[in-house]
Order: structure tokens, then sequence, then C-alpha cells
């Protein structure tokens, strides 16, 4: 035995715990703990190479031995929080399917077992390391002892680097925690003694025992008194802080030898949990078991053919056009559609068979696009593919038009599971079929050595392009079952498929920035924080980076003596949340608030637009993705215009700088009036809520009147602010605290107005509590339409976390349904503007808002086509409102 890794089991749970973000399994429950610390133990047998390890926990009552020495011993530290229990259990359920061989010992901690482990190896002359971040254990560390951070880069810590830590050597940090003391074990030390004077001191006299009988010759009386006064409490903190290396423990070397696993049963295991990382992590270790092995030999059996000869592309391109649906894959050389040349293409119709026709093969490009453009134009077929779109607009630079789209497997992954964020192919036949596919960087690699897919030899590119075709053929067989048990298809035939070409359009349309005004715009930006940086200096007294957090705090809460209302271990917080709540206080707090916003605008829009600018349109393109947002709103990026600041002059500035391009040409926006209000109306069928609406009176005025008590008459403007915040905070399920803070009014006061809102909209608080049931009860949310959202965090038995799931299952129908609102009038504006062949584009969706670039004949066409198709695309029990606005840019809309 070599080398022996000994995984502090418990240090690496509960780091893992609060340091990464909440993660949870299809049912709810809590797995960030068990992530953390597999990852932790699957680092060392891959990057390490470990083949003897070993995860040490604590055993039942192991605080007892040290308590009998000193009562408080750890009694400061809360119980594990619940939903970290079963995590534990599900780490020695890992680590049985892993191989890995456990110890637990009870009445012993965890530190203990390892300390005697370690203590034991290295007798027998090998190199041990100790996996762990608790300092108790560099007490350990020796020629053949090391401890090892795996969150810190693999930081491995040796004698020396005790010491250049420490300023201790290994054999003085027994003594050194004792004069220190150990806060998180509770360990008093002597008191007033830090980790600084515990270092110079045991420099001066190199043990505890040389200190203490030596205390007058300690600089200053008081440290003086403390080690005369205090001898005790140093000599049983030295005691607390000994770990015990003679806990029986097992002696056999192979105990610790990882062990052949059934890699099929770790598979299932990582599903149960939701780990589909680590599920690709082991794909791509050595073959798992017998059984698994029979099922990707079967799944793996394919014939992909390279079509480089003209008899045989005429010969394919027959044969496709008599099938009913196909399969398509575009290889190309930029990320970036608009950007992109194309390299070749692939097509399937049934799983396991697959072609590829390159451009740059033996037939030449010419007469490959001729045949191509001759097979799209006339091809029966209806087409589908993974993320198909991107496609659409590579074949669309060849003057290929792809008109019948059947499915796209990207989206109905997305329709399964809007709350996973990545949707992309090789995650999802990694989870669908357990099948690792061909990597990208296998081919054209990546950073400054990545070339052009034209440069790959044609044959790789074929591999390629046929697995990812073929596997698109096969994710569509697997998905369109689910999405008719989920009864999903519905979505995907009648609006997530009909919309993909309209965004298509859209992005294709771009739009025009004024490139001068924008910069003109900047340089009147730059003056103003210019302005904010010389008031917040002079306020200081000094200049300072405003953009460090570290720096910002030590001014904040340092030099202005602010009291911080939250604090993270090693500096001050400077969040938005934080500053926000000083600004109440401070008006200089108020200046970097107005700094933080210009500069963003600067960065982020001022700067980053005329980037986006495409050399040969002159014109931005975005993307829209469809697959952006867990509640089916669209996302937009590269740029994302719908972030621009519409609340603020700076903002509206930004947005002035969008126009129609050339003369005759204006903006038609159009807007969805209180949207989410209306359909909680229509949802929670409130018969106040409807009246307000049905009467076509205004909505914030009228809860005013109700939650007030006063005629429509006597609503001052200060009520039907406060009502407006409150009819807005209710959709997205904001509480007395957030409500607080956001009419600066007394917790008590935000708490009654909620009460008295719920008072008088009675049917409104039984739609909210009715939604938290259903979705308890099913574990998803449901919008009008029929769209899902999982929510297992409802079943979480984090408070917090619970809470926050609720919010989610009450506001999902809402916004959720408003998003398939403006999706579904897309369609139909679309439909009738190509019916009417108006010349007007439909160029941006911003959430409610529709903006449409229109020659000026047209303006009076489009304004009433495009109220008539919002308003009764979907009927609800009260009237749908849109406003429409004519501009000769987009701030004008």
């Amino acid at each position: 035995m070599d080398r022996l890794f000994i995984l502090d089991a418990v240090n690496y749970l509960f780091r893992s715990y609060y340091g990464i973000g909440p993660m949870t399994n299809d049912k709810g429950q809590s797995t960030s703990a068990l992530f953390g610390f597999i990852r932790s133990a699957q680092k060392l047998i891959r990057d390490f190479s470990a083949d003897h390890l070993v995860c040490v926990f604590d055993g039942p009552d192991n605080k007892k031995s040290r308590q009998a020495v000193y009562a408080d011993y750890k009694m400061h530290r809360k119980g594990a929080p619940e939903d970290l229990f079963p995590q534990f259990e599900w780490a020695y359920e890992f680590c049985e399917k892993r191989g890995i061989s456990t110890l637990c010992v009870e009445g012993v901690e965890a530190d203990d077992a390892m300390a005697s482990v370690a203590v034991w190896a290295e007798k027998k002359g090998t190199k041990v390391y100790l996996c762990s971040s608790d300092k108790d254990l560099m007490q350990l560390v020796s020629p053949q002892i090391f401890m090892l951070h795996l969150h810190k880069d693999n930081l491995l810590i040796d004698e020396g680097k005790v010491k250049e830590l420490y300023g201790v050597r290994p054999d003085q940090m027994l003594d050194f925690l004792a004069i220190m003391g150990d806060a998180s074990d509770n360990i008093p030390g002597l008191e007033g003694f830090g980790p600084k004077t515990a270092a110079t001191l045991l420099q001066e006299f190199d043990t505890l025992d040389n200190l203490l009988a030596n205390p007058e010759k300690v600089k200053g009386e008081k440290k003086q008194e403390v080690l005369k006064t205090q001898k005790g409490q140093a000599l049983m903190s030295r005691e607390l802080a000994t770990l015990d290396m003679n806990v029986p423990i097992p002696h056999d070397e192979d105990f610790y030898r990882i062990k052949q696993f059934d890699k099929s049963k770790l598979i299932d295991f990582f599903h149960r949990m939701n780990f589909n990382s680590l599920l690709k992590e082991l794909s791509q270790e050595a073959p798992a078991a017998s059984n698994h092995k029979k099922k990707t030999a079967q799944i793996d059996k394919h014939d992909y053919r390279l079509i480089d000869e003209e008899d045989g592309l005429d010969h394919l391109l027959m044969r496709l056009s008599k099938e009913k649906e196909v399969g398509l894959d575009t290889e190309t050389t930029d990320i970036h559609p608009f950007l992109a040349k194309l390299v070749g293409v692939g097509f399937s119709f049934q799983p396991g068979e697959a072609w590829y026709i390159p451009l740059n093969g033996k037939i030449g490009e010419e007469k490959v696009l001729k045949a191509l453009r001759h097979f799209f134009s006339h091809a029966k077929c209806s087409f589908f593919g993974h993320n198909i779109k991107y496609d659409l607009h590579i074949l669309g630079n060849e003057g290929i038009e792809l008109r019948q789209i059947c499915f796209d497997t990207l989206l109905a992954s997305y329709l399964i599971n809007p709350q996973v964020r990545r949707h992309n192919l090789d995650d999802l036949v990694l989870e669908a079929f357990k099948k690792v596919k061909i990597p990208i960087e296998s081919l054209i690699g990546k950073g400054k050595n990545e070339i052009s897919m034209r440069d790959v030899p044609i044959d790789k590119v074929k591999d390629y392009c046929c697995e990812d075709v073929d596997y698109t053929t096969r994710l569509k067989l697997h998905f369109e079952e689910d999405l008719q048990e989920k009864k999903l298809d519905h979505l995907l035939r009648d609006i997530e498929l009909p919309l993909l070409p309209i965004l298509a359009k859209m992005e294709r349309t771009g739009i025009y920035l004024d490139k001068e005004l924008l910069e003109s715009q900047g340089r009147r930006i730059n003056q103003e924080i210019q302005v904010l940086k010389e008031a917040i200096f002079q306020e200081v007294g000094a200049e300072f980076n405003l953009n460090s957090p570290k720096q910002l705090g030590e001014v904040l809460f340092v030099k202005k003596g602010l009291s911080p209302p939250g604090r993270s271990k090693t500096e001050f917080s400077t969040s938005a949340d934080v500053l926000e709540v000083l600004a109440e206080e401070s008006p200089f707090v108020q200046l970097i608030l107005d700094y933080r916003g210009l500069e963003k605008l600067r960065s982020t829009y001022i700067e980053a637009l005329p980037l986006s600018i495409h050399p040969k349109t002159g014109r931005i393109h975005c993307t829209f993705n469809q697959s952006g947002a867990a509640t089916g709103r669209l996302s937009c990026q590269d740029p994302n215009l719908q972030n621009i600041p519409v609340r603020t002059k700076e903002g509206m500035a930004i947005r002035s700088c969008f126009k129609p391009k050339g003369e005759g040409f204006s903006f038609i926006g159009a807007d969805y009036s209180q949207i989410e209000l209306r359909l909680l109306a229509h949802f929670s069928e409130d018969p106040a809520l409807l009246h307000a609406f049905q009467t076509g009176g205004d909505i914030h005025q009228h809860t005013a009147s109700i939650v007030f008590n006063v005629p429509l008459s006597e609503v001052t403007s200060e009520m039907r602010s406060r009502a407006k915040t409150v009819n807005f905070g209710i959709i997205y399920g904001q509480g007395p605290f957030g409500l607080s803070r956001q009419l600066h009014i007394p917790m008590r006061e935000a708490s009654e107005f909620i009460k008295t809102y719920f008072e008088r909209y009675p049917k409104v608080l039984g739609f909210l509590e009715s939604c938290k049931e259903s979705a308890k009860k099913t574990g998803v949310s449901k919008t009008l339409t029929g769209r899902l959202r999982p929510i297992p965090e409802i079943a979480n038995q984090n408070p917090s976390i619970r809470a926050g799931a609720e919010r989610l299952a009450f506001n999902t129908p809402l916004q959720g349904t408003a998003a398939d609102l403006i999706k579904m009038a897309m369609i139909e504006i679309d439909r009738e503007i190509e019916k009417r062949n108006l010349k007007g584009k439909m160029i941006l969706q911003i959430h409610d808002e529709l903006i449409f670039e229109v020659p000026d004949e047209e303006i009076s066409l489009f304004k009433v086509l495009v109220k008539d198709k919002m308003e009764h695309v979907l009927k609800l029990s009260v009237p749908i409102e849109v406003h429409i606005a004519v501009g000769k840019n987009w701030a004008e809309c």
C-alpha cells in the first residue's frame, strides 16, 4: 500500500451543504451535500489515481470523552439541518456501490479515527493523505502524512506549508490550538490570545509548557496575568485538541483497497439523485457490468455513411423525399448562425442509420448546394432536429427555406423538464441512453488550438454529424411518448413549433441601432458617472476602487461607520440588497447605488451593444430562446435586449437609440396591460377583482378603495401607489418583510396591509392556497394552456426552500399563462401578416410587449390588426387590454 487517502466524510458533507447552491432530486429531497461529497471522492479516484481510500464518519455518541473533560465542548453547535440527515445515509450508500470502504467507530469522532488510521499506515511506510479542512489534523503532518484540501485547488499541505500558513511546526499545532483556542469546536484557549500571538509565543518559547512556566517573560501585564490565571484552561484546551491515535481500526490493507463495483447500480443511484453530470463522468470511465455492456452495445449499433458521389447524393435525396419525417443536422464553422458557413448536412429517419453530405468533398460545394436547394424546395416531407432553429438559419444563409418542421428534441425536452437549464444534445443522450457522444473538442480542439470544422477530416465529421442526427432521431421517439403521456404534445404542436420560424424571422430581421446617438448618450452617462465618483471620493476624503467589494466594504463599514446588515466570514457584504437597506438611512450609499446603476448601463449596453452590430446588415440580431425560462417565457441573448431598463431616464435614453432604419418607417409597440392581474382575476374568480376589470376602472385605485375602505373619489395618490405595490407583490408571493422594505413601512403595518388585502379579496387567498396544495399533491404547477412546471422543492424539509417553491406554485399559472398568451398572439399576428403580404415585421418580444417595424402607410392597419389578435387570442372572464404606441424610436413606444 504505497498511498492511502483518508476522506473526512463529515467535513465534506457539511462543507458541500453550505457551500453548494440548493440542489434537489425529482422528489424534492436536498442533495447538495451528497453531490459535493461524491465529487470529492471521485476526484481522488480520477485525479489522484487513488486505489486505497477510506471515508470516515463520526461514530454515535462521539463527543462523550471530550465533554467529560469540558462540558461545553462543541455544545454551541446546532444540530445538523433536517434535510442533511438523509444525505449521510446516501453517502454510505454511494460508498458501498462505488466499492469504497467506510469507517465509523462508536463513541469516536471522525478526526480521531482518521488519526489512528494515518499513524498505523505511516508506520507501514505508506504515504497518507488526509482529505479535510479540519486544522486539528495539522498536528499529524509529517514526512509521510499530508493534508489535502480538495476544495482549494488540491492544496497539498506538508510540514513547510503548515509553517507558512500558521507560523508554527506541525508538532507545535497542539500547543498553537491550546493557546488560541478553536471556536469551531468551542475550545476556549487563552483569553485574548489570537493566532498571531500564539505563533509568536511558540516561536519564542517553543512549547506551551515552557510558556506557562515563564509567564513573566511575556511582554504585557495583561498577557502575564492571563497565563498565570488560565494555566489550567490552556492545558485543558490542549487535551481537547489532542487526537486519539489508539482507536480500534482495521489493520488489513485490503480493507482500504477500492473494490470492483457494478457500474449499473451506481448509474441507477445517480439517476435516482438526478446527478446528470456525474452520470456523464461515469460513462467515460471503464466499461460497466455485463448487463450494461449488452445494452450499450445494442444502442451503439449503427450504419453511418458518407455521401461523396453524385449518384449516391441523388439516390439519397430521392429516398428521403419519400419519407414522411426526416431528421437533419448541419455542421458549420461558427456557433453564431449569422457568422457561420455551412460545412455539411446530416440526415436520418430511423434509429441507427444516418448519412452525411459534405460541401467540401469530391462532389463540390456548388453541386451539393444546388441539389439541396432542389430537394428542400420540392420535398413533401417535414423535418425535425435538435435546436432546429439554428439549422433553419444556416440553410437560410444558403437560400434554402425549411418549410415544414414537425419536431424539435430540444423543445420537447424543455416542455418535459422546464426546470432544467441545459437541454444540449450530449446531456440528453447520456441521460436517455447512457451514451457518451463524440465531444466536439475531439474534432476542432479548443482555445488557441481550435480549428475550423472545414479543416477536420471529412470521415471524422461524418461520424460526428451522423451520430448527432441519429441520436436526435432516437430522442424524438423517446420524447414523443413522454409528451403524450404528460399531455404536452399539443403545446409543442400548437405553440412552440409554430413559434419557432417566427422567432427565426425576427432574429434574421434584427433591429437597427443608431451608433452615433448611442455614443452621444454614452458621453453624457460617462459625465454623470464622473460627477458621482467625485462626490463619493469627496465624501470619503480619498479615492478608492468603487468596483472592489472589499475596498467599498472598508469605506462603508470602517471609515463611515455604518452598521452592516450582513457580513461573510471574510469580508463585508456590499450586495445590492445590503446597499438598498443602508441607503434608507444614508444618502451617501444612494450615491453608490446610482454609480453602480450607471456603470452597469455603460458596460452592458453603451460599450457592448455596438459590438453586436452585424458587419454586413448593420443591425443587431439577438437570439430568442424558447427554453430559457421554466415559466415558458422567452429569453433573449447576444445581446439581451429584454433587460434594458424602462423605468429610468438613462434606460430610456438607450432605448431611444434603437430606430427603424430608413425614412418612412416607424416602430409600433403593443403592450399587454396588467395581464397577470387580469389572469389572477380569471383564475381566482374573486368577485371584487372581476368587477374591477369588467367595469374598466383603474385596478390600483379600485384596490386602494377596497383595502383602505374609502370611496374611489377619496383615494389619494399615496394610497394608489401602495395598492399598486401590493397588487404586483401578491403575484410574486411578496411577504410582510418584502412589502415593508418596498413601502418603507414597519413590518407590522405591512403584515396588516396584506391581511386586509386578502380579507377584501378572499378568493385570491383561496386561489393562492389551492395552488400550493395542488403543487404539494402533484409536484407540478400548471398554466391555463396545460404547460407543466415541476416544483420538487415544494416537499423540501428546508423552510426557506419550501417557501420559495410555494411562491413558484402560485406565480407559475399567472406568468406561464401570460407567456403562452403572447406566444399565441405572435403566431396569429404572423399568420395575418403573411396572409395579407404586409411589409411590416415583428422584430422584438420583451416579456408582455411586442415591437414591430412597419412602413408608415401600414401603421393604421397594423394597430388594428395587432390589438385585435392580442386581445382575442384567448378568452378570459375579464377583458384583455393592449396599449398601442407609435414612435420613431423604441423609447417612444
